[in-house]
């Protein structure tokens, strides 16, 4: 039984010396060095020293076995939020009941849109222009018949005229 207890109080003491600790306190050891660490009456227990403590294995196992949970988090709570402020930017809203909304599709259906919108503006400018044109057309043909008829009203004026003096240069 002596050697049990031995045992136990052997393997209690290596456990004790092994706990984790932590700090958020610098301590000031030998020649004005800072670490972090608590100060005890027996002495200075470092928490970044591994002789000293398991706080180091512990930090990293932590840190490795929830870094997965850790970018699904950031995911979904910081990135859909971006994303859905980005889309609600993009006068989309994304409540999430038809599945997540692509940034790529959203961006399709609204070149989509806008690409649609500039062919009609440019069929109604080229229905315009058109009309513009035909109404112009038309007052150049108008004005070109006018001028036409004048001439021809001028013409026979000027055919009368001359035929009234050819007559009266033979009465002389």
């Amino acid at each position: 039984c002596f050697w049990r207890s031995c045992w136990f109080w052997a393997r209690r003491k290596q456990w004790y010396q092994r706990r984790v600790r932590g700090s958020r306190e610098d301590v000031k050891i030998g020649e004005g060095v800072l670490v972090r660490g608590r100060e005890y009456p027996w002495g200075v227990v470092e928490i970044e020293n591994e002789q000293h403590c398991d706080f180091v294995k512990l930090r990293e196992m932590l840190i490795r076995t929830n870094m997965e949970d850790l970018r699904e988090v950031t995911h979904k709570r910081h990135y859909e939020m971006y994303r859905r402020g980005k889309l609600k930017q993009m006068g989309i809203a994304d409540d999430g009941a038809h599945g997540p909304v692509s940034l790529q599709e959203t961006y399709e259906q609204k070149r989509a849109e806008h690409l649609k919108e500039l062919k009609t503006i440019e069929n109604e400018m080229r229905s315009s222009y058109l009309q513009k044109v035909s109404r112009k057309d038309a007052e150049v043909k108008k004005k070109l018949n006018e001028m036409q008829v004048r001439y021809d009203n001028l013409r026979k004026n000027a055919n009368e005229e001359r035929e009234k003096l050819e007559e009266e240069k033979k009465k002389v």
